[in-house]
């Protein structure tokens, strides 16, 4: 697989979190005693440990892994499924999207989660190994997660589910805690909306690995961002997604994948709260 690079650099993760929280580069100023000058200029990218460490606290993000982040000194270990899981990792104008397949060996029958801007990859995929994709589950309906969607679901005839906090022509809603079963895989619905209305983390039992996909939720180093529900997407992801166990791989809308054990150490947005 080939190395992805984070989703966001760390003055994604301080605008993310100022809009969030509503904090102006004027506020965040007063609050950290730094002009709003130097605020501007980490914003543009200039690396400075200790202007950082000023206003880390004041946007509830970590000091030490914002900064570690802005010299790029961190990268997650990237798992490896054996069997039974795909990523495909496509360009939707100048940024990348993921989509994912994941499979029961023993059936070849196949769930597939997203299109992102094209589906050829999956449908390949799908060809080669002789599996047949007997649903489709929507992360949330962000345009780039569904690019390609009406040709996935002519192609294969697969019923399509998304949370019932959304709405999709001929979508089935899934309520929080619903569960899917394909084979031996078993599918959990987790509402973790926030970014979008409609978001939802998938948890999967049955691979080699234990595996959520987790759409826009969080991110390697980072999380969705919202300038209107950024409290539901924080709340969402501690409660349902940084209470699954450390190992579990987070397959992720963007960026490479990760898991809830790195992200607990590594991520500026949640690490000071499992420290």
């Amino acid at each position: 697989m080939n190395r992805l690079p984070l989703e966001d650099n760390f003055t994604d993760v301080i605008g993310k979190a100022q809009r969030g929280l509503g904090i102006s580069d004027s506020a965040l100023a007063k609050l950290s005693g730094i002009d709003v000058d130097s605020i501007r200029q980490l914003k543009s990218g200039k690396v400075d440990g200790d202007a950082l460490a000023k206003i880390a606290p004041h946007l509830r993000l970590d000091t030490n892994t914002l900064i570690t982040m802005a010299h790029g000194e961190w990268y997650p270990e990237v798992p490896e499924f054996p069997d039974g899981f795909e990523m495909f990792t496509t360009l939707y104008g100048d940024m990348t999207v993921n989509s994912y397949l994941v499979w029961d060996a023993a059936s070849g029958d196949a769930v597939a989660f997203d299109t992102g801007a094209s589906c050829d990859g999956m449908l390949s995929v799908v060809t080669r190994r002789s599996l047949n994709i007997r649903l489709i589950v929507l992360t949330h309906t962000h345009e780039d997660h569904i690019e390609d969607l009406p040709r996935l679901r002519n192609s294969t005839g697969a019923p399509l589910h998304l949370s019932n906090r959304g709405a999709f022509p001929g979508a089935k809603p899934l309520a929080e805690g619903d569960v899917l079963k394909l084979g031996s895989l078993r599918i959990r619905t987790l509402h973790t909306y926030g970014h979008a209305d409609d978001g939802s983390t998938f948890v999967i039992d049955g691979l080699a690995l234990k595996l959520a996909i987790a759409g826009d939720s969080l991110f390697a180093s980072s999380m969705g961002g919202s300038a209107t529900n950024y409290e539901d997407g924080y709340r969402n992801n501690i409660e349902k997604i940084f209470t699954l166990p450390d190992d579990t791989v987070l397959a992720t809308g963007h960026g490479p994948l990760t898991t809830v054990g790195q992200e607990r150490l590594h991520n500026p947005f949640f690490a000071a709260k499992f420290a």
